[in-house]
């Protein structure tokens, strides 16, 4: 059990006091469930860690999905310091950009009877590429392309035909992020990006067709373009093993570094190296290349994704009002301007296993959803429900723009695999409505819906906490896993 204390502060608010080598408070969002389940692992111990963390401000943060991840735990929050703060690959994570993206349609839930639907996740399965190493959605890249990819996301996939730019206009940050150096990854880490552009990777990364099956806030969903039995698309996946490498490399090289930097933490896998120095620098410009390399790889899955409905539906996706809702990044470091003890100040907000959470009127919200604030997207586990929620003004105000980013796992893939023998796992998600393609059952048992927390939870609590609202649960009905 874990002997860290506790207080609860607020209803669906809990404080780590400031002690010893921490520099800030850590802070939890939790109901008192999932915070009795909380305790059972070594996530709040993790929390305390981060608020060690050189230039930290504000409060170490988890959400309600938290568990316990590498350095930071996954659902973890940080800001620091811009100017005198450091920076840590495990506070972005090996996957850096993992994401998810959300697509609309003007189909409805009748329009895909059991033949159509298997024949359209059929279709999906054979054009999305999925599974550890899987390659080949188009064409391998040649060098020149990949550096075009890592200095510029998105865009490179619309200027080769994968989209249009109104795709962009619904992507945060517009699919790129400025100040990305391909001289910053390493040849080994482009080696691995050169042909897994438009595939979706293993884990917990999936492509479901999902139906609109509740809404809580019409006035929201029609801003979204979202109504009821509508048929959406959500992708899951990120920088694959190109940012896997990035972190890797970078951890590499920042570990030795941490006497010279004058660093003491209270784990190594908190290594960090200071924003304004060679290495911080050097680790900031290889981060933003995977984080363009995952959006470029998610705007040509959904590109795949249209050509998949204009073959079923025999339609052109325009004609079937395929627009992209929008697309968010969970593990990422983004330098964001934000008001603390009433000032403005320039940080580093790490997000581990959160999603942003701009409310309305925020310049960075895209025009069309400034008046109502930004998308949310929280995936839940495959079988069950997701949910898309919109920012809210107290995100601004506790969780520098942070939110849930999912279900959070209560159980190891281990444990989950032990649980899953022996079962029809197939036959027990076709027994839920969910026809399901993978590429192999270890992935299927390691991602049931038994591992992992109810999203229900999760959402509920961000919007007690005045963080995100929730605008609509989405339940799947055809999934493809690695």
């Amino acid at each position: 059990m874990n002997e860290i204390e506790v207080k609860k502060i607020e209803p669906y608010l809990w404080e780590i006091p400031k002690t010893g080598e921490m520099h800030v408070p850590g802070r939890i969002f939790a109901s008192e469930e999932l915070m009795a389940a909380i305790r059972t692992d070594h996530s709040l111990e993790q929390v305390r860690n981060v608020a060690c963390l050189p230039g930290v401000v504000g409060w170490s943060l988890a959400m309600p999905d938290i568990h316990w991840g590498y350095g930071f735990p996954i659902g973890g929050v940080a800001a620091t310091d811009a100017r005198s703060g450091a920076i840590s690959p495990g506070g972005v994570g090996y996957d850096i950009n993992c994401g998810v993206r959300l697509a609309r349609s003007d189909l409805v839930f009748a329009d895909l009877d059991d033949t159509v639907r298997r024949s359209l996740i059929d279709r999906l399965y054979q054009l999305v590429p999925s599974g550890v190493g899987a390659s080949g959605a188009i064409r391998k890249l040649s060098r020149g392309d990949l550096e075009n990819v890592l200095v510029n996301g998105s865009r490179w996939a619309i200027e080769q035909g994968y989209g249009d730019t109104l795709d962009l206009e619904h992507t945060e940050a517009g699919g790129r992020l400025g100040g990305a150096d391909p001289d910053c990854v390493s040849d080994r880490a482009k080696k691995r990006g050169l042909g897994q552009v438009g595939t979706l990777g293993s884990g917990n990364h999936f492509l479901e067709v999902q139906r609109v099956a509740r809404l809580f806030d019409t006035t929201l969903a029609n801003a979204y373009g979202l109504f009821p039995d509508q048929i959406v698309v959500m992708i899951h996946s990120g920088s694959r093993g190109l940012g896997y490498q990035v972190c890797d490399d970078s951890l590499k090289r920042i570990r030795p570094r941490l006497a010279d930097f004058g660093y003491r933490l209270p784990d190594v896998q908190l290594a960090a190296a200071p924003l304004d120095s060679p290495d911080g620098r050097s680790y900031l410009g290889a981060m933003r290349c995977a984080a363009n390399y995952a959006w470029c790889n998610r705007q040509v899955m959904l590109h795949k994704v249209r050509e998949a409905f204009q073959e079923i539906f025999r339609l052109p996706a325009a004609r079937l009002g395929m627009r992209l809702v929008y697309d968010v990044c969970h593990n990422i470091a983004k330098i964001e301007e934000h008001e603390l003890d009433g000032r403005r100040m320039s940080v580093c907000v790490h997000r581990k296993g959160a999603t942003r959470a701009f409310p309305a009127g925020h310049a960075e919200v895209p025009p069309a959803y400034r008046d109502v604030g930004q998308p949310v997207l929280v995936p839940g586990s495959m079988g069950n429900y997701s949910y898309v929620c919109a920012g809210a003004a107290g995100a601004m105000e506790k969780t520098f723009g942070s939110t849930c980013h999912g279900a959070g796992r209560k159980m190891s893939r281990t444990q989950s695999k032990k649980r899953s023998r022996g079962r029809d796992l197939i036959g027990e998600m076709e027994a839920k409505g969910v026809v399901v393609r993978a590429t192999g059952m270890r992935t299927v048992a390691e991602e049931m819906p038994h591992a992992y927390k109810d999203v229900a939870d999760v959402v509920e609590v961000m919007e007690a906490a005045g963080v995100s609202r929730r605008v609509a649960e989405l339940k799947p009905i055809g999934v493809v896993k690695g």
